[in-house]
């Protein structure tokens, strides 16, 4: 078990539940229907982060290598991936320009697939 991981996890969840629910009731007046629904990829991506570190804290016993990097890069694809759709669905909102966050969104994307890409190649090499 990691604990560090798993309370990680737990963070992660608490805030997708948070900003979940502020979605669904404080932005739903003031986001259209397009933005609503990509805030909520955010939401729910973060969510599937949380699932698969809470599965990989609980397990960690059983990987004969260490998961700092994997954790820390696990945080800054949730950050940049969920984060700039966060930051895209709320931008009409604040008068944001946009232009600065939307290549943020591919970035995260590809560090949670170079991420789980590399957890993949330590198990199979082990």
């Amino acid at each position: 078990m990691n604990k560090r991981i798993i309370i990680t996890s737990l963070v992660l969840f608490i805030l997708a539940i948070i900003l979940g629910a502020f979605g669904a009731h404080a932005l739903k007046k003031n986001l259209s229907i397009e933005q609503l629904n990509s805030y909520e990829v955010g939401v729910r991506y973060q969510f599937y982060q949380a699932v698969a570190l809470l599965i990989i804290g609980f397990n960690a016993e059983k990987l004969n290598f260490p998961l700092n990097r994997f954790l820390l890069f696990s945080i800054l694809g949730i950050l940049f991936f969920s984060g700039s759709i966060y930051l895209l669905s709320i931008a009409s909102i604040f008068n944001w320009n946009k232009a600065f966050i939307g290549p943020i969104t591919p970035i995260g994307g590809l560090i949670l697939i170079l991420n789980w890409s590399f957890l993949l190649y330590k198990i199979r090499k082990n």
